[in-house]
C-alpha cells in the first residue's frame, strides 16, 4: 500500500512560486492499474516523480507499506527506487552505448546481484516482453515499440512493487501503443501500476482506476481507496543500492568506445608529460649506471684510506643536507633572531674528526692469517707516516726558497695555508693535498722504492726513477706543463720576480707573465733541501729553541744540515692514470721518509726530551706544574737557561714597556743580557710568577714529540688498502666491519670512502637535475590532467540523460561519481600506457643520438620497469584527481532535470 497525505510541491520560477501539487491525499492499492489524467502542467509528472522517489515533497508525507518517508535519507530513496519501483518513460531512456541485455541488467547490477544471476533474470524479463532474440543489439537498432519493451523489461527485472509509466505510448503508433498497454495491464495483476497519460480512451480501456488532476489537485477519482490501518512512523531499510567499480568501468568504457578518436587524442595529450618524465628518468638512469660502471673500472687503483685522524664525511654530508643547513625558517618573523648555522657547521666539522687507534689495526694487517689479505691487490697495504720536514729550493739568483710558498706575501693566502697546516684537519688531507708540492710516491710491495703500478702509469721523459732517499722526480701534466706558481715556489724562477708579480696582482695591476721553459737537461740534476723539523731546534743554555721562524737561520740550517735532494728524472702522467690525484710537482720515495724518521728519532732535542720525560726541554718547566713555588722554580730555571740573544730580546721588551726604549739602542746584546741577569737575580716570587704565566707553557710530552716529528713505525698516520676490483674493495670494507666488531668502541676504525662519496655526490647532483627537469615536465602533466578534467566535464554534460536514467533505477550519487571516476581512470591508464610505450620506442633512436653526440657507447638511457609502472599509476592518479570536480558535479545533478535533457 502507498499513501500520499497532504503532499505539496512547489517550484521557484523567477520571483514567483509555482504550486505543482496542492495537498494531495491519495491512497493506492498494492495491486491495481491507476491512470492519472490531466492537462499539461496539472502536476501529473510531478506526482509520478514523488511516488518514484526522484523528487522530494515540500510538506505532507508519503507512506510506503505503512512506513513514513519523512526521515528518509538519499540512500533510503536510492534503495527504494532500486528495489521497489520500476520506471517506464515516454522516450524509453535507454543508455545508447549499452546492449539491450546490459540495459536490463543494470538495475540488477545496482542491486548487487551476481553476474550469472543478472544475466538469467534479464534474459527472462526480455523473453517475457518478446525480445529474446534481440539481446545483443544496441537501442538504436530497435524500433520504438521494441525500445519501450526493453524499458518495461528493465522496470520489471527487479520485481518491483510499483511500476511507474510516464506517457509510455506517447512516442508510439496506435498498434504498438495497444501492445504496450496490454503488457502493462498484464503486469498490473500482481503489482501497482501508475500511468500518466493524456489519452482518456486508453485510461478508460485499460486502467482499473482513473485519477484526474487539475492545477495540482485531485478533482476526480473513479475508485477511491481508504486504508484501515493507521500510519506507523518507523523507519525500515529497504536494502542496499550499490554499483561495482567493474560496472562503472563497463559503462564508461562503452561510452568511450563511441568516441574513439576523441578518447585517443585526449589520452595522447595526457601522455606528453609522461613521455617527458620517462625520457628524463631513463637518461638519468643510464648516466647513473654509467657512473657506477665507471666507478667499478676506475676505482681499482684507489685505496681504502684509513687515517689516524679521520673526518667522517658521510655523517657530515648528512648533517649539511639537513633542513636547517638549507636555511629553512624555524621561527616566527616577529623578532630578531641569532643565526647559528655557520658556527654549527664549524662545530659539526670538528666534531666529525675521529681518532683512530691504528696500532692494533696495523697488527691485524701484519698478521698473514687475517682474512683481509685475500681481497688485497698487487699494491697491497701501504703505511704512511706523519713525518715533519720542510723543503727548500734554490732560485736562479741563488736565494733559498721555502717550497710551501710561505716566503711570499700573497695577501693572506699563505697565512691561511699556515693556519690550515696547524689545524686538526690538516692531517686529514696531507696525503692528498701537498702544500709544499712534494708527494711521496707509492712504494712497491717487494721492496721497490716506486711501485710498478706507478711506473706503468707514467711516461719517463728523461733520466731515471729515484732509487735512493736523496733522489726525486719532477712530475708534469699531459701537456708537459707545471703550474707557474709551483715553479716559482720550487725555485725554478726568481723569487723576487714572483713577489713583484703578486704585488702587482694585489694592487690591481695587469700582470706580465713569463713564457718560461726548460730543457730536460736543465732540470735533471737540480737540487732541493729537506729539513727535518728537529734540525731547527738548537740548544740555548739548558733548553732548546727553534729557529724555524728566523728565515736566515732556517736557511742556514737547510744548507748546512738539510738532506740534499737531486732530480734524477722527469715523468709525465698517462691518460686515465689512476694516480693522477698527485697532479704535478716533486715526487720522492719512502726511503726519504725513513731517513727523516731516523734523523728525527736520533736528534739531540728528541734524545734530551726522552731522557727527561717529566720536564719540557723547550722551556725547562715541568709538564705537570705543582704549586706556585714549583712555578717560581721553573721560571728561574727557564730564565737562567736562556741564551744571550734571548735574554737581550726580553730585556729590550721590558725597557720599552718602561719607557726606556731609546736607551736600548746604545747597548749591545751582551750588555742587555747582563742587565737581564742583574734584574732577575733579585726578582721576587710575584714577578717570577708573572714571567711564568706570560712566557712559559708547560705543554705535554706527547705534544713536544709530535712537534719534533717523532714517528712510531707501529702507529702510522695513514693506512692505504688497495684492491684490484670493486667487489674486493667492498669485501675489504666488510673485513673492517668485522674487525670493528671485535674491538672496543675506542679502538674501532672510522674511515670514509672519498671516491665513492664523491661519485655519490655526482649521482646526487644528477638526481637533483633530474628532479628539476621532471618538475618542469610535470607542469605539462598537470596541464594535461586539467584538460582531461575539462573533457570529463564535457562528458558529464553529454551524459546528463544517462545520469538521470541511472538515478531513476536506483543509482546513488556515489554510484554516479564512480561512473565518471571510472572514465578518468580509463583515460589515465591509456595515457600512461601510451606515454611509456612511446618513450620506449623513442629510446631506440635516442640512445643512438647519445652515442653519436657524447662518444660514449656505454651510456644507454633505460627506463626501469618499476618506473614505467609508477608512471602509469601516476597518470591514473592525476586524471582521477582531475576528474573529482566533474564527477561530483555529475552526482549533484537533479535526476528529474537530467531525464528531461536531450
Amino acid at each position: 500500500m502507498l499513501q500520499l497525505l497532504g503532499v505539496t510541491k512547489t517550484y521557484p520560477s523567477g520571483d514567483t512560486v509555482v504550486h505543482a501539487l496542492r495537498g494531495i491525499d491519495l491512497a493506492l492499492r498494492d495491486s491495481e492499474f491507476v491512470a492519472v489524467l490531466g492537462q499539461s502542467g496539472s502536476g501529473k509528472t510531478t506526482l509520478l516523480n514523488l511516488i518514484g522517489g526522484l523528487d522530494r515533497y515540500d510538506s505532507g508525507d508519503i507512506v510506503i507499506g505503512d512506513v513514513s518517508t519523512k526521515d528518509y535519507s538519499d540512500r533510503d530513496w536510492d534503495s527504494y527506487r532500486n528495489h521497489s519501483v520500476g520506471f517506464v518513460f515516454q522516450t524509453y531512456n535507454l543508455i545508447p552505448h549499452q546492449t539491450v541485455l546490459a540495459n536490463v541488467e543494470l538495475a540488477l547490477t545496482i542491486s548487487g546481484v551476481g553476474p550469472a544471476e543478472r544475466k538469467r533474470r534479464a534474459t527472462e524479463a526480455l523473453t517475457q516482453v518478446g525480445l529474446a532474440d534481440q539481446l545483443r543489439k544496441l537501442p538504436n537498432q530497435l524500433s520504438g515499440g521494441q525500445m519501450q519493451r526493453v524499458a518495461i523489461a528493465r522496470a520489471l527485472v527487479n520485481d518491483p512493487d510499483i511500476l511507474l509509466a510516464d506517457e509510455p505510448t506517447g512516442a508510439l503508433d496506435s498498434d504498438t501503443s495497444l501492445q504496450v498497454m496490454d503488457l502493462l495491464k498484464e503486469v498490473a495483476r500482481d503489482r501497482l501500476v501508475v500511468m500518466v497519460t493524456h489519452n482518456p480512451d486508453l485510461a478508460d480501456r485499460y486502467a482499473t482506476r482513473v485519477v484526474k488532476l487539475h492545477d495540482g489537485a485531485i478533482v476526480a477519482d473513479s475508485h477511491p481507496f481508504t486504508p484501515e490501518k493507521a500510519v506507523q512512523a518507523e523507519h525500515r531499510n529497504l536494502g542496499k543500492a550499490t554499483m561495482s567499480f567493474a560496472t562503472a568501468l563497463s559503462l564508461s568504457f562503452n561510452n568511450l568506445r563511441t568516441k574513439k578518436g576523441r578518447t585517443i587524442m585526449t589520452a595522447f595529450a595526457g601522455s606528453i608529460g609522461i613521455i617527458g618524465i620517462a625520457l628524463i628518468i631513463a637518461l638519468s638512469t643510464g648516466v647513473n649506471n654509467f657512473i657506477t660502471d665507471t666507478q667499478k673500472e676506475t676505482m681499482l687503483s684507489y685505496p681504502v684510506t684509513i687515517q689516524a685522524q679521520s673526518l667522517d664525511l658521510s655523517s657530515l654530508s648528512e648533517e649539511f643536507s639537513g633542513g636547517n643547513r638549507r636555511g629553512e625558517l624555524t621561527h616566527e618573523l616577529d623578532q630578531v633572531y641569532a643565526n647559528n648555522r655557520a658556527i654549527q657547521m664549524m662545530s659539526d666539522v670538528t666534531a666529525s674528526v675521529k681518532q683512530n687507534n691504528l696500532t692494533p689495526f696495523k697488527a691485524y694487517l701484519d698478521d698473514p692469517a687475517s682474512p683481509i689479505h685475500q681481497y688485497l691487490g698487487e699494491n697491497g697495504v701501504v703505511y704512511t707516516y706523519a713525518v715533519k720536514f720542510d723543503t727548500y729550493g734554490v732560485d736562479p739568483d741563488g736565494v733559498l726558497v721555502k717550497t710551501d710558498g710561505s716566503d711570499f706575501n700573497s695577501g693572506g693566502g699563505q697565512e691561511m695555508a699556515s693556519q690550515w697546516q696547524d689545524s686538526p684537519l690538516a692531517s686529514l688531507s696531507s696525503s692528498t693535498i701537498p702544500l709544499n708540492h712534494f708527494t711521496e710516491l707509492l712504494p712497491g710491495q717487494n721492496g721497490e722504492p716506486v711501485s710498478p703500478a706507478v711506473i706503468a702509469n707514467y711516461d719517463l721523459l728523461a733520466g731515471s726513477w729515484p732509487t735512493d732517499a736523496d733522489e726525486v722526480v719532477l712530475m708534469v701534466d699531459s701537456h708537459n706543463e707545471v703550474d707557474l706558481s709551483y715553479l716559482y715556489e720550487l725555485g725554478f724562477l726568481p723569487s723576487a720576480d714572483y713577489q713583484a708579480l703578486l704585488d702587482d696582482i694585489l694592487a690591481g695591476k695587469e700582470a706580465t707573465l713569463p713564457d718560461a721553459h726548460w730543457t730536460y737537461a736543465d732540470i735533471l740534476g737540480r737540487t732541493f733541501y729537506a729539513v727535518p723539523a728537529v734540525d731547527y731546534y738548537q740548544a740555548s743554555g739548558s733548553v732548546y729553541t727553534s729557529v724555524a721562524a728566523d728565515k736566515e737561520a732556517a736557511a742556514d740550517v737547510a744548507q748546512t744540515s738539510g738532506i740534499q735532494l737531486t732530480v734524477t728524472g722527469i715523468v709525465r702522467s698517462q691518460e686515465d692514470n689512476p694516480f693522477s690525484q698527485w697532479s704535478t710537482g716533486i715526487g720522492y720515495t719512502s726511503l726519504l721518509t725513513d731517513e727523516v724518521i731516523a734523523v728525527t728519532n736520533s736528534s739531540p732535542v728528541v734524545l734530551a726530551q726522552e731522557a727527561d720525560p717529566d720536564r719540557n726541554v723547550l722551556n725547562g718547566a715541568a709538564f705537570a706544574p705543582g704549586d706556585d713555588a714549583q712555578k717560581v722554580a721553573d721560571a728561574r730555571s727557564y730564565l737562567s737557561g736562556l741564551g744571550i740573544s734571548d735574554k737581550a730580546k726580553m730585556m729590550t721588551q721590558m725597557m720599552a714597556l718602561q719607557g726606556q726604549a731609546d736607551q736600548t739602542a746604545a747597548l749591545g746584546e751582551a750588555q742587555l743580557a747582563g742587565l737581564f741577569d742583574q734584574h732577575f737575580a733579585t726578582a721576587g716570587d710575584a714577578e717570577l710568577l708573572q714571567i711564568y704565566n706570560a712566557y712559559i707553557t708547560p705543554g705535554t710530552y706527547d705534544d713536544n714529540m709530535k712537534a719534533f716529528g717523532v714517528v712510531d713505525y707501529d702507529a702510522p698516520a695513514t693506512i692505504s688498502l688497495y684492491a684490484d676490483s670493486f667487489e674486493n674493495k667492498e669485501a675489504i670494507g666488510d673485513c673492517i666491519a668485522d674487525y670493528n666488531a671485535t674491538q672496543s668502541e675506542a679502538d674501532q676504525i672510522t674511515y670514509t670512502d672519498l671516491v665513492g662519496l664523491l661519485m655519490g655526490s655526482v649521482t646526487t647532483m644528477i638526481n637533483v637535475v633530474t628532479y628539476v627537469l621532471v618538475a618542469f615536465v610535470g607542469v605539462s602533466l598537470v596541464v594535461s590532467s586539467i584538460m582531461i578534467g575539462i573533457i570529463t566535464f564535457i562528458s558529464v554534460l553529454e551524459r546528463t540523460k544517462e545520469i538521470g536514467i541511472l538515478r531513476a533505477i536506483g543509482a546513488s550519487k556515489r554510484n554516479i561519481s564512480q561512473v565518471f571516476n571510472a572514465e578518468t581512470f580509463i583515460v589515465g591508464l591509456l595515457s600512461g600506457v601510451i606515454g611509456v610505450g612511446v618513450s620506449l620506442l623513442l629510446l631506440i633512436p635516442g640512445n643512438a643520438i647519445i652515442h653519436h653526440v657524447t662518444g660514449l657507447p656505454d651510456v644507454n638511457a633505460v627506463l626501469p620497469v618499476t618506473v614505467g609502472a609508477v608512471l602509469i599509476v601516476l597518470s591514473m592518479v592525476l586524471t582521477l584527481i582531475a576528474g573529482i570536480i566533474p564527477s561530483r558535479a555529475a552526482a549533484k545533478k537533479d535526476p528529474v532535470v537530467a531525464l528531461r535533457t536531450e
